[in-house]
Order: structure tokens, then C-alpha cells, then sequence
């Protein structure tokens, strides 16, 4: 089996948490016996200093070329005052837009070795492990009308059949691989196209008879969140609310910046940290590369159905966790103090020697 990925270092840390992650996708793909294709292209600012864009139709075209596209992280100091279409970021904006990327998806999975470290009560956390599926292409930030003058702004938060249902679709397959839950989250007792959205994913929920919906305000989801986070396990939401509720379950986790995510289209797919480009440490090999190496887990899992790989990275980085080793950002008195290098090696070895404890041998794909 041979796999294509599209990697995209981009600036700031984005190239060493990148290189951690091609290090652990390599330490997979020799265990699993599968072949990697890499390509590696510029965006963001490194593009825009070469190309004066920061994004190019053959880094476009190579990300569709390819069977998903690892992102590092885009943005830095330097290009603050940019036009907006030139800016680092809005490299990210058109490359969702054009790989039709509509589901954002961030996993709130509390690392036993990291309970202590979130402001939540450690009883609360234990066992907490869900997805928040925020749908990304539509709502309110993209609905028409928009604007303000003097006396009022107004926006206009619109979805179509086909939006909601193909996003229902989507979390409703991901739950029949975990604990087939959903919990659909909106505003149906004030605005009418959460009521839409109700009747819509109801409608969706009767194709998978074997999943469970529940439906919850948004409100009372956000309170819910902090109060009994293991009650969820796949959370489906809209743009606004998923934006919000997303951040809220990162948080509960101990750190922002530890957290992967993926973005999946029905053809296309991206796989990137949920933390940005830290200018001010890049290039000291201080950067956590964690999340990066956790969204190369979810690659293997959404992408490619090779879910034992996933689970394997995840007790790796659990494991190395449980060892003490920390990075700069989540090191704490009687940690074990390691560089971006050091952190990935160790995930490795234990990834190795977890897949060796479990007697698996060479998996022929």
C-alpha cells in the first residue's frame, strides 16, 4: 500500500513540528509496511518572501494530488501588514475553500499523566475523551447579507440541506467507530435555522439506527462541557457554535497547544495543530511537537482506516507523558525538561516498543 502526503511546513515552528511528525508517520509506515510519498511545499510566509503569494497553484495542486496534507502553521510578525489576500492566513482560508474542507474536527482526549494540568478537577477530567465536529464552510460567517453602517451591523446565519446533511452524515459514521453517540448541539428554541437544523440531522439519525442523538442548546452544551465531560463523544455542531464549544473542550484538556485537528471534505483531507506558528521560539527546538504527531494519528485513522496505527501513536504520546517528559510549554517542577527532537525520538521508541509488547508483528496492508 503506498500513501501520498502533501506536507506543508509553512513558518515559525511549523517546520520542526512538521519534521517530528514525518518521523513518526515513518516509524508507522516501517511497523505497518506500508510506502510513503512525501512532497513538500511552501505557504504561508515562506511562500509569499519566494512567490509573493502565499499560496501557489503548484502547492494547490499538490495538496490535491495527494491522499491528505499535513499542515505546520502559517503566520509571523513580519507580515502583519500585508493586504489581507496576502497575508499568511488567508493562504489556510483558500485552501479550506478550494479542498471543500466543511469538517472541522477537534478531539478532547484528557492524557491521564496531564489531568492536573487543567484548572478542572483532575475526578472530572479522568476518562474524558470526545470529538467536537464543527461544521466549517457555512453559517453565519459566510451567510449574505453582511455589514454595518453607523447605527447597526447585521449578518445573516443560513444553511442549506445539503450542508447540514452532509456534515450529520459525517459525525454519525465517525460515532459508529467510538460510542455511538451524538450529541447535535444548537439554539432551536430561538433561532429557526437551528430549528432546521434539528429537523435535518433527526432525519439523517434514521439511516443509523445503531448511533444515539441527543439534542442540546448550546448554552447549556458549554456548561455541560466543563461540568460532565464524559458524558459526550462525538459532539455535532455549527460554525459559530463549534468555533466556541471547540476552544471550551481544548482548554479542558490542560493545554490549547497540545491539541491536533482535522479537516475532511468528501474527497480532501488536512491534518494540523491546533496551535500557531511561535516565531518567538522557532528555531530553538523548544516547540511541542505533540499535537502535530497526534494529527498524524488522526490521518491514519479518518484517512486511511488503519486505526490500530492511531491508536498506537496516542499510547505513545500517552506513555511519554506518563515518563515525565515535557516540553518548555507544559514543563512543570519534577518533569524531565526535552527539546522538540527529544520529545519526538521518545514518542517513537515507545511507539516501537508498544507495538512489540503487543506481539503484532509486520502488518501486511
Amino acid at each position: 500500500m503506498q500513501i501520498r502526503i502533501t506536507l506543508l511546513p509553512g513558518d515559525g515552528i511549523g517546520p520542526e513540528v512538521v519534521q517530528a511528525a514525518v518521523k513518526v508517520m515513518q516509524a508507522a509506515a516501517e511497523k505497518f509496511n506500508i510506502r510513503i510519498q512525501l512532497t513538500e511545499k511552501l505557504i504561508g510566509g515562506a511562500s509569499f518572501e519566494k512567490f509573493g503569494t502565499p499560496l501557489t497553484d503548484e502547492t494547490l495542486q499538490a495538496c490535491f494530488d495527494a491522499d491528505a496534507v499535513i499542515l505546520g502553521a502559517v503566520g509571523g510578525y513580519q507580515w502583519e501588514a500585508l493586504p489581507h489576500h496576502q497575508k499568511p492566513e488567508a493562504a489556510l482560508l483558500k485552501l479550506r475553500k478550494e479542498l471543500q474542507l466543511f469538517a472541522n474536527i477537534r478531539p478532547a482526549k484528557v492524557y491521564s499523566a496531564f489531568a492536573g494540568a487543567s484548572s478542572l478537577k483532575a475526578d472530572v477530567l479522568s476518562g474524558t475523551d470526545f470529538v467536537v465536529l464543527r461544521e466549517l464552510t457555512g453559517g453565519i460567517y459566510f451567510g449574505e447579507p453582511r455589514g454595518y453602517d453607523k447605527t447597526k451591523g447585521w449578518n445573516t446565519m443560513t444553511y442549506q440541506r445539503h450542508e447540514i446533511e452532509r456534515i450529520a452524515r459525517k459525525a454519525f459514521e465517525i460515532a459508529r467507530q467510538r460510542s455511538r453517540k451524538v450529541t447535535s448541539v444548537d439554539k432551536a428554541n430561538v433561532l429557526e435555522v437551528s430549528q432546521f437544523w434539528r429537523d435535518v440531522v433527526a432525519e439523517v439519525a434514521e439511516q443509523y439506527p445503531g448511533v444515539e442523538l441527543n439534542n442540546m442548546y448550546v448554552d447549556n452544551a458549554a456548561m455541560q462541557i466543563v461540568r460532565d465531560p464524559k458524558q459526550f463523544d462525538v459532539i455535532l455542531t455549527s460554525n459559530l457554535f463549534g468555533d466556541i464549544l471547540s476552544d471550551i473542550a481544548g482548554m479542558i484538556t490542560g493545554s490549547l497547544g497540545m491539541l491536533p485537528s482535522a479537516s475532511l471534505g468528501e474527497k480532501y483531507a488536512l491534518y494540523e495543530p491546533v496551535h500557531g506558528s511561535a516565531p518567538d521560539i522557532a528555531g530553538q527546538n523548544k516547540a511541542n511537537p505533540i499535537a502535530t504527531i497526534a494529527s498524524v494519528a488522526m490521518m491514519f485513522g479518518y484517512s486511511f482506516q488503519m486505526t490500530k496505527a492511531g491508536q498506537l501513536i496516542e499510547q505513545a504520546i500517552e506513555r511519554t507523558l506518563e515518563q515525565g517528559y515535557r516540553t518548555v510549554d507544559i514543563y512543570q517542577e519534577g518533569n524531565k525538561l526535552v527539546g522538540t527532537t527529544e520529545m519526538t525520538a521518545k514518542i517513537v521508541e515507545n511507539f516501537e516498543a508498544i507495538f512489540h509488547e503487543e506481539g503484532l508483528g509486520v502488518f501486511t496492508l
